[in-house]
């Protein structure tokens, strides 16, 4: 018989590796997004749908889960998150129109959007604060794995067989469904009525804002905006609101939600330009760039469960000092040497990339600890959320950028000012951090 803490630990092991697949699920696509287009005879703005219909429920469904995560048993959650998710990627399979590949994406987006709430859920309920920070350590290690794994893995199955084994390969995370069951708890929640209409609002609003972001449909924001108003009046007046205008009051926690936007923005950034720039100005091959990143990405995966256990220890005030400085080494290094030899950009990616695993790590514990335990499925939910629109707003900005310098010649000087920009939110973010969460 397992005691609860070994229980815990076995929790967090299937945790990761689900995190993994679902990490590579969501990156893999990228790759063969040309042979798609191919297949299909669809142009860019048309095959994009593939990775925006996907990252539009993706964001949507985290705060969503994250909500019922609140009322309903979580075992039941990933179950039923898992299974919509297989069945998306049987219609992949089998998929002989884009509107279906479409479908499957979106059925695979609204059941893996169960698993950035699960990561935020589990340390939060199943590790007591003092531990809290090893824990959400281990699940950055999942998504560092997947980032590092899901393009070398994307490109050898497109390579050796079709774009359709991609659907093929995301089956595989099944198997973790029955260790789910074997060791979450049977919590059945706090049963209750859920303001559906609220939740409908608010996946509304975040859908258009998205779709304003990475389609530039700018009519979307003013859609979005309104619906926004329309959440927060339902929010005011219902007895039971999706979201609690408590939960907004709490200056602490809508503090600690902007500098976590700030600081998922800064990661998207890094990990959209860095293939921009290596391409252009390095002139590497896809593998070749693949081989760059991977230092980092593995190395900041080793570092995780370290920066948690430093977090439990000192705290994550200490933490998010530490990857301050780790960010802004690798930053301004950066910003000095882009376009030098890319061994050079190898080194100083893996400085950043430790660093942003250290601050996600301590933003992710210092969010948990301002919610009450009833809170904390649709506040970790709310992260989880603004984590993807923050990543969507800094790639479309800085893509913004990079398109009109690209026909003023911009070269490695663009990069070097965006990087220093970065260097600039990174002194905002601790500064603001001390003001706001002196003991973390």
């Amino acid at each position: 018989m397992l005691t609860e803490e070994a229980r815990a630990e076995k929790l967090m092991g299937v945790l990761v590796v689900a995190l993994v697949f679902s990490v590579m699920n969501g990156t893999m696509f990228n790759v063969a997004l040309p042979v798609i287009a191919e297949r299909f005879s669809l142009v860019p703005s048309q095959v994009s749908w593939v990775m925006t219909s996907y990252m539009v429920v993706y964001a949507v469904g985290s705060v969503v889960y994250g909500k019922l995560a609140d009322n309903y048993s979580l075992k039941s959650l990933l179950t039923f998150g898992m299974l919509v998710f297989a069945l998306g990627s049987i219609v992949g399979m089998a998929a002989d129109t884009y509107a279906t590949v479409v479908a499957a994406r979106i059925l695979q987006a609204a059941g893996a959007a169960v698993m950035p709430a699960a990561s935020m859920i589990v340390p939060v309920r199943y590790f007591p604060v003092e531990k809290r920070g090893r824990a959400l350590g281990t699940t950055a290690v999942g998504l560092a794995l997947g980032s590092a794994l899901g393009p070398v893995v994307a490109g050898a199955i497109a390579g050796l067989g079709s774009w359709r084994w991609l659907f093929l390969f995301s089956l595989v995370s099944l198997a973790t469904l029955p260790l789910f069951r074997k060791y979450l708890g049977d919590d059945k929640g706090r049963p209750g009525r859920i303001d559906w209409l609220g939740g409908g609002l608010l996946g509304a609003a975040t859908a258009a804002y998205l779709l304003a972001i990475t389609q530039g449909k700018w009519q979307m924001i003013v859609a979005g905006s309104v619906l926004l108003l329309l959440f927060i009046v339902r929010i005011r007046k219902t007895a039971v609101p999706f979201v609690p205008p408590a939960l907004f009051a709490n200056g602490r926690f809508s503090a600690g939600l902007f500098i976590a936007f700030l600081a998922a923005a800064l990661n998207f950034s890094v990990t959209f330009m860095a293939p921009q720039f290596l391409t252009s100005l390095n002139n590497l091959s896809p593998g070749g760039v693949g081989a760059v990143l991977f230092p980092a990405a593995i190395a900041s995966a080793l570092m995780g469960r370290i920066g948690g256990k430093l977090a439990d220890r000192r705290g994550n005030g200490v933490l998010v000092g530490l990857a301050s400085g780790l960010l802004l080494l690798g930053y301004g290094l950066l910003a000095g040497f882009v376009g030098e030899a890319a061994h050079w950009i190898a080194l100083f990616l893996i400085a950043s990339q430790i660093g942003q695993t250290f601050l996600q790590i301590a933003m992710s514990g210092t969010v948990s600890r301002t919610l009450a335990k009833e809170q904390a499925g649709v506040g970790m939910g709310m992260l989880a959320m603004l984590n993807f629109i923050a990543g969507a707003l800094s790639m479309s900005v800085i893509g913004k950028v990079l398109d009109r310098t690209a026909a003023e010649a911009g070269g490695a000087s663009t990069y070097s000012h965006i990087l220093i920009a970065m260097c600039l939110t990174v002194i905002f973010i601790a500064g603001m951090y001390r003001l706001r969460f002196r003991k973390g």
